[in-house]
């Protein structure tokens, strides 16, 4: 084992003022301790924060504040999240096991690494984990690997089920810095396409902790459904994962929306079908277009071409579900 400092704030701007170089922030650890294990992170000093940021839901005039160290578990399981944003609560029981997401917090959630098995293995070049290196996936296994938004440097895709239930609501994320200054990131801004610069995850600005995520009232509460296709039931990222909520009149839908996880490198947002739904009448069909705009030009890799027709169904099922609840 490498040897570091350890520390531990009680609150967000002690500690970001003690972040020296080569300094990572750890909350629930379910995915900073794997990198450290795996020599990917290797940090000269760790910071606990567990009791530096908030951790319970409260009510706002506009929704719901999730304080950033409410753990998964608790937050999937909070009656006015199940109230207000059951999505929320279905993405995250699709996610990891029960062990892990009673440690892990909702901060973290939207910081995880991919689990791209090239990202993993130090021994082979990866562009994330090591720029300019390569891309080992491209030419090697890449069925896990995106097929939206992916670019020459990186294919890899963003792991998190929680994420894509917030691409979905539009949730807003809000950030603090050393001087207790908060700013809010819009969450469809706040994870980045690889470009080129696959090293960078996020937007989340230097010297910045996640205070908490915010979510607006909103009609989806009653008509929402989280889709994941994985290799297992237990314990397994998605192959494909789809967050569809409706808000109807009747059989009428007054809005979509639409997310899928496993296919790009952050919670993808599928606004072109989204946009097809409003006004249409809640109809098989109407599901079946909505699929084939989503998945009309996408550009599989060498081994996952079958993401798309598991993508297509995923979309009609999750919007079938919609109605069933």
């Amino acid at each position: 084992m490498r040897p570091f400092l350890f520390s531990k704030s009680t609150a967000a701007n002690q500690a970001i003022v003690k972040k020296k170089s080569n300094t990572q922030f750890i909350a629930g650890g379910t995915n900073l301790v794997d990198l450290m294990k795996k020599h990917i992170a290797n940090p000269d000093n760790l910071v606990d924060i567990s009791s530096a940021l908030p951790n319970k839901v409260e009510n706002t005039a506009q929704g719901v504040s999730i304080g950033a160290m409410m753990r998964n578990s608790a937050t999937a399981t909070d009656p006015t999240i199940l109230a207000k944003f059951p999505l929320v609560s279905k993405a995250i029981l699709a996610g990891a096991s029960p062990q892990i997401r009673n440690m892990a917090s909702m901060g973290g959630n939207l910081l995880q690494r991919t689990r791209c098995p090239y990202f993993y293995d130090v021994t082979t070049p990866c562009n994330k984990r090591q720029p300019g290196s390569g891309c080992s996936a491209i030419s090697g296994e890449n069925r896990m690997s995106a097929v939206v938004g992916h670019s020459p440097q990186c294919i890899a895709v963003h792991p998190s089920d929680l994420c894509v239930a917030l691409a979905a609501l539009d949730a807003t994320v809000k950030v603090t810095d050393k001087s207790n200054k908060t700013q809010s990131i819009a969450f469809k801004d706040f994870h980045r396409l690889p470009d080129n610069n696959p090293e960078k995850d996020n937007n989340l600005p230097a010297d910045a902790l996640i205070h908490s995520i915010d979510l607006s009232n909103n009609n989806f509460a009653k008509n929402c459904s989280y889709v994941k296709l994985r290799d297992r039931d237990s314990y397994a990222f998605a192959l494909i994962s789809v967050a569809a909520a409706l808000n109807l009149n009747g059989n009428k839908i007054v809005e979509a929306r639409l997310a899928s996880g496993g296919v790009a490198h952050k919670p993808w947002r599928w606004l072109e079908a989204e946009q097809f739904l409003k006004g249409k009448e809640a109809t098989i069909a109407n599901f079946e277009a909505a699929a084939n705009i989503a998945t009309k030009g996408l550009k599989p890799q060498t081994h996952n071409a079958f993401k798309i027709p598991m993508l297509k169904g995923a979309i009609e099922t999750a919007l079938k579900q919609c109605l069933n609840p």
